[in-house]
């Protein structure tokens, strides 16, 4: 036997460079990770308290396939007071993270041949999944123009010359170059998407992480959108594996009887813990954390213009510089792997977030110590 045709997708690369550095951190020592897209710090200690309560307490068998009421309804209450969106508990539908309900909600929506599109550069596994499940990927070259985002005039040029689509798949703040779509332009993606049936799926798992720049959830321009959302990113929690999804009501029940067969339920034990990650207390110990990720951003704002990089996208929110190194390389792979085995620091080569022209870009994670982000910057400054 053979493996399926649908499991030949591109490698997950920033992966593989983790797996490079573990091997170079027991060889040397020395490693530092300017590659890695997850917080350095741990769930909030509400979070953790919550964990032992439930532990001892409950039974942590099988929860309702959308989630144990008590997490929905604190998720709905979120949206209340961050967005001033009024949502039904029932209308949120809680994951295996959000790329559990990435999936799902693939399986929901569309057909295999049905062609959704996205920007790029970005997040690879939506491309990887997407293949995976027969669908057909359209992608957008979106550059400085643009901010990295697509626009309606793409889109319609898109349409005008290939063709009606059937998803459109956004995130804000994006990965891999952090940038925000301001409210006008998400409201006029929405009205795009509702009057050409075009099913909008707005990934906002990096919210909570911007620097004055602020964040809306396409909910409120339009219910007929999806929304991603996640407890990974802000609130420090990836390997946890909760995430949630915002749908139409046609959508939902579909939804959760394909996530219940594909994997019955998020965690139990995380969705427990996962009530208290929005409390005050929590809240407040997450904010520090943004703050110090605003102190590393303006750290690489200073200090890449020395490196001879001038020109990354404006990072507005998440912890990521993607950033043009072509005055270095056309290969970005193999120079991020001989800048690892040189110097022990480790980014994620762009070719993973752009197939087309990340060669000549890397993306370079600012969520750590900033002290260790000093010191990586001082070794590429050495072998630059």
């Amino acid at each position: 036997m053979t493996p399926s045709a649908r499991s030949v997708v591109p490698p997950f690369h920033v992966m593989e460079v983790l797996r490079a550095a573990a091997v170079r951190q027991r060889s040397h020592g020395d490693m530092i990770l300017l590659c890695v897209g997850q917080p350095s710090t741990p769930a909030p200690r509400p979070v953790l308290d919550a964990v032992h309560e439930a532990v001892d307490a409950e039974q942590l068998g099988y929860t309702e396939g959308n989630g144990i009421p008590a997490l929905r309804e604190t998720i709905a209450r979120h949206y209340e007071a961050t967005y001033s969106v009024t949502i039904d508990p029932d209308e949120v539908v809680v994951s295996s993270g959000s790329s559990g309900g990435f999936s799902t909600l693939l399986l929901t929506a569309f057909d295999a041949g049905d062609r959704i599109v996205m920007a790029r550069p970005g997040y690879p596994a939506y491309r990887n999944t997407l293949h995976a499940l027969g669908l057909d990927v359209v992608e957008i070259q979106c550059g400085e123009r643009t901010r990295f985002q697509p626009t309606v005039g793409q889109l319609e040029e898109l349409v005008a010359s290939d063709g009606p689509v059937a998803g459109l798949i956004i995130a804000s703040p994006a990965n891999p170059t952090g940038t925000i779509i301001d409210p006008d332009e998400l409201a006029a993606l929405a009205d795009w998407c509702r009057q050409h049936n075009v099913l909008l799926i707005s990934d906002e798992i990096y919210h909570g992480i911007s620097y004055g720049r602020p964040t809306h959830t396409a909910w409120e321009f339009s219910r007929d959108a999806v929304v991603l959302g996640s407890l990974s990113k802000f609130w420090s929690m990836t390997g946890w594996r909760v995430g949630w999804n915002l749908l139409p009501e046609h959508l939902r029940r579909p939804f959760d009887v394909l996530q219940t067969n594909l994997s019955i339920c998020a965690p139990a034990v995380s969705q427990h813990g996962a009530v208290a990650a929005f409390s005050p207390e929590a809240t407040a110990q997450l904010q520090r954390h943004v703050e110090r990720y605003a102190v590393n951003r303006q750290v690489l704002l200073d200090r890449l213009p020395a490196l001879g990089i001038t020109s990354f996208a404006p990072p507005d929110g998440a912890f990521y510089a993607y950033c043009d190194i072509s005055h270095l390389t056309s290969d970005s792979v193999a120079w991020c792997a001989d800048l690892l085995e040189a110097t022990g620091v480790a980014l994620a080569p762009g070719i993973d977030f752009d197939p087309v022209d990340g060669g000549r870009f890397v993306r370079l994670s600012f969520c750590g110590d900033t002290a260790a982000l000093h010191e990586g910057l001082d070794r590429i400054q050495a072998y630059v």
